[in-house]
């Protein structure tokens, strides 16, 4: 399992090992040593999975505090672009995006640190996604920002989307009770 930084402090790649046989592929998606050496979140309280017709865009949400949650996410099934939004005020990376292939192929993960919006967008003609979180979903600190207003290139214009992703507020209006405290260096392995 190779963990690679990306250009949002605290947000990684995650590589794993695609063992591939006659019979298919095994692909292990989490390792508690590997993410403790590497000072990632080691307990998840929920997971679930959405699957998704192409064209369809889920986001970009994430839970206010003091519910706020580490998020662990990867591909099952066909492709995504998956993105993140940096909303931890002093973060040098603060309202910026970044954006991610996930697929069933490729097999990466994306761990996401608290205060981060999260969405992505089905390129393949089903998707499933699988989600990990380190917090129970609680619909009160469920929260979004509009899917269009952080500046990044999703496929299409013109999305399938849930009318709630259409209500949520702009980038610019969002009040971030988000906090930027620095990762901790991950160990080299």
């Amino acid at each position: 399992m190779d963990i690679k930084p990306t250009p949002i402090p605290g947000c990684y790649e995650i590589h794993p090992r695609i063992f591939t046989d006659q019979r298919g592929s095994f692909v292990k998606t989490f390792h508690q040593d590997i993410f403790r050496q590497h000072g990632l979140e080691t307990h998840f309280a929920e997971e679930y999975y959405s699957h998704s017709r192409q064209n369809v865009l889920r986001g970009l949400h994430f839970q206010l505090p003091p519910q706020d949650h580490v998020k662990l996410v990867y591909c099952t099934a066909g492709e995504v672009l998956d993105a993140v939004v940096d909303l931890r005020l002093g973060s040098p990376t603060y309202g910026q995006f970044a954006t991610f292939s996930l697929s069933a192929e490729n097999a990466i993960a994306l761990y996401m640190p608290k205060g981060l919006a999260h969405g992505f967008y089905a390129v393949s003609e089903q998707a499933t996604m699988l989600y990990r979180v380190s917090t129970v979903y609680s619909p009160e600190h469920d929260a979004g920002i509009r899917w269009d207003s952080a500046g990044i290139p999703w496929p299409s214009a013109v999305p399938i989307l849930s009318s709630r992703d259409q209500t949520f507020p702009t980038l610019a209006d969002f009040a971030s009770p988000f906090v930027f405290s620095a990762p901790l260096e991950p160990a080299r392995v």
